[in-house]
């Protein structure tokens, strides 16, 4: 059986299938969802009775994502089809115009924050939801969230709440966590995204036994953000913000620093900058690409619609052309705006068709696994009107790794109501390339050992760091910094040292006498 799985997950290159294995390919398609509704039917039977509608609903959701897979043959894009994005396609930040103070509240009051939360911090280290690592000034990401908007509140005496979807991951922490924002002036609300099986590359069938996930949690995946849309309405929390008159949500990763609530956007799309009697259904926040960010999705035109292109979407002889600065000036920094009564009606008509992603791991166990997942921003095409918005970069400070820690926690950013905001004495817009080795600095606990306190970065342009360093108290670093301790060798560079433009190698070892 191997063999035929083999052909059919060849279906998810670029090559389309031989005429002459074709019967065979949909003999193997019909029989792999056959096994699979019944491997389904034997899973729900072991779910209590209390849960069964929820989960039969995700299993729905699963069963038509998993159809999907087998149904799509070659490319989603066909890389000479692509069009030029037309001169309108993507907004200047700059062209949007503040709204008159006196309107901002009513525009508020008809926007839901939605931020993604299903992570947890295990790739820096830590334990638990990566949302309650702690950032800046011992505020985690999800202080200062419930800080921006609480700010936002008080100030224009607004009712924004904000939502956070979590993964069965991030559940159970989570809502320990937010009892402690009770008396803020800031409603809380949680959903859980979808938990699916994993597939067994082998077999193209779940690898669950039963639905006691706890107990066999390796088995069990969030399907990616693109799951939002669909858990959203399942929780009830869509039609409820519609009801209440709610008109737009505001979407973005909790670990995206510079994803604040702006006022700007939210004129164009509800304010007196609004243009045009059709609604802009959904917006994506794009920011100029640079080197450092050549992976990252852009946004093309493609069938007359705007829509997300990602680079496993790429065939591999373009991937140089997607990579490069010139032809796709732009990066998606998955800050989304989409209008509520949209999302609804493309969800009931069943129009929502977002790009597979197909994620192949192999567990501790030596099981390899597929995971079908989906990304946020691949509606967009789903949608009509949709516009991209070039953003300023300060509108994307992820923090993934320690590297982009230690920017967030310099002198680089101030705290201002709960938001960073880059120190005037910086003296260009872009912030420095940091890398630190991960040896010695990819967790947490370990980097915070390595520095007295953060160096001063206002001049810094490129950081690199490898091996055994350690940074006194006050250190400066200006320029392009590189400092490597080989194998065996330790550096650390003493208090109130200024390096600039400098390569530090070899043994510096500082003793005590």
């Amino acid at each position: 059986m191997t063999g035929a799985i083999d052909l059919l997950l060849s279906v998810r290159g670029h090559q389309r299938i031989p005429s002459d294995t074709k019967e065979f390919h949909e003999a193997t398609k019909r029989d792999a969802l056959m096994r699979l509704k019944k491997d389904l039917d034997h899973l729900l039977e072991t779910v209590e009775e209390s849960r069964k509608t929820g989960v039969q609903k995700e299993m729905c959701g699963f069963e038509a994502l998993y159809h999907r897979f087998l149904q799509e043959d070659g490319p989603s894009v066909e890389w000479d089809r692509i069009e030029k994005l037309p001169e309108e396609a993507v907004k200047d930040y700059s062209t949007l115009k503040l709204p008159q103070e006196a309107h901002i509240r009513d525009m508020l009051d008809k926007l839901v924050v939605v931020k993604l939360n299903g992570g947890l911090g295990t790739s820096m280290g830590c334990h638990g939801p990566k949302s309650v690592i702690p950032v800046r000034n011992d505020l985690t990401f999800l202080d200062m969230t419930v800080q921006q908007i609480e700010f936002l509140n008080k100030k224009y005496n607004a009712n924004v709440p904000l939502v956070l979807m979590n993964s069965f991951n991030t559940d159970v922490d989570t809502e320990k966590v937010i009892r402690k924002y009770k008396g803020f002036q800031v409603q809380i609300y949680t959903f859980n995204q979808s938990c699916y099986p994993r597939i067994s590359r082998d077999s193209l069938l779940p690898i669950a036994k039963d639905f006691d996930i706890e107990n066999d949690i390796e088995a069990w995946y969030p399907p990616g953000h693109g799951d939002f849309y669909q858990s959203f309405q399942n929780s009830g929390l869509l039609r409820k913000f519609l009801e209440e008159g709610r008109e737009y949500c505001f979407l973005s990763n909790i670990d995206n620093l510079g994803a604040t609530v702006d006022i700007k956007i939210l004129n164009r799309l509800i304010g007196d900058d609004r243009q045009g009697d059709k609604p802009i259904e959904f917006v994506m926040e794009v920011t100029d690409k640079t080197r450092a960010d050549v992976k990252g999705g852009t946004l093309i035109h493609y069938e007359n619609k705007l829509r997300l292109l990602e680079i496993a979407q790429v065939p591999k002889e373009h991937v140089d052309d997607f990579k490069s600065v010139k032809t796709f000036k732009f990066f998606n920094t998955n800050n989304i705006w989409a209008r509520l009564e949209s999302i609804e009606r493309v969800l009931n008509a069943k129009t929502m068709n977002m790009e597979i992603i197909v994620n192949n791991k192999t567990l501790d166990n030596g099981i390899r696994v597929i995971q079908l997942e989906t990304a946020v921003g691949a509606a967009m095409k789903c949608f009509d009107g949709g516009i991209g918005i070039n953003v300023p970069r300060s509108r994307f400070l992820p923090v993934k790794k320690t590297s982009d820690l230690l920017l967030v926690m310099s002198n680089l950013y101030s705290l201002k109501y709960g938001s960073l905001v880059m120190s005037p004495q910086r003296m260009f817009p872009t912030t420095p390339l940091v890398k630190l080795g991960d040896n010695h600095f990819s967790k947490v606990k370990e980097f915070l050992s390595r520095f007295a306190n953060i160096p001063d970065l206002i001049e810094l342009d490129h950081l690199t760091v490898s091996g055994d360093v350690t940074f006194g108290r006050g250190v400066s670093l200006r320029g392009t910094v590189i400092i490597i301790a080989n194998h065996g060798d330790r550096i650390d560079i003493p208090a109130g040292a200024i390096l600039e433009n400098k390569i530090v190698s070899g043994n510096m070892r500082i003793l005590d006498h």
